[in-house]
């Protein structure tokens, strides 16, 4: 019965989100670690950094050629955010009694943020980017229009990414 799991064939949208997946965590890591304008470094701002990059990938039409193949990866990526949320909630402590609540919570949260997203791609120039970004509540300073301008290269950078 296990050796299913070892013979399991990966279809190539699972494939293309395990991948950019896994690039959206490692630049969140480096985005969180290099940057000194954040108010805390914790759990929270590592979800909010994490949802907006998952959000400026999903919003990056990277697979223009194929649009069902773009769906379908933007699919599989939402759902290896929510399968993380939840590992990364059990680490934490949190019991399998209450491991839903907090699930939810967070994908409510996450839905959220993606439907307040703006939808242009000149992020530091957009009024609603520097609202959302004060929604999160994560910049000390309140240096916006610099960190707006700093997530935007991030996008930009995102956008040039082929897959």
């Amino acid at each position: 019965m296990i050796l299913q799991y070892f013979k399991k064939k990966e279809n190539k949208d699972q494939i293309i989100a395990k991948e950019q997946y896994k690039k959206i965590l490692f630049e969140s890591k480096i985005f969180l670690n290099e940057n000194n304008f954040f108010k805390t470094k914790d759990y929270k701002t590592s979800f909010e950094i994490v949802s907006i990059f998952l959000i400026m990938h999903v919003r990056s039409n990277l697979l223009e050629n194929n649009r069902k193949l773009f769906l379908q990866v933007n699919e599989k990526l939402v759902s290896l955010f929510i399968s993380d949320l939840d590992e990364s909630l059990r680490e934490k402590g949190i019991g399998d009694m209450s491991i839903g609540k907090f699930v939810k919570s967070y994908v409510k949260k996450f839905y959220y943020r993606l439907r307040i997203f703006p939808q242009e791609n000149y992020l530091y120039k957009n009024e609603t980017f520097i609202e959302y970004l004060k929604l999160t509540d994560l910049i000390k300073n309140d240096d916006y229009h610099n960190v707006s301008r700093i997530f935007s290269n991030k996008f930009n950078d995102f956008r040039k990414l082929k897959y």
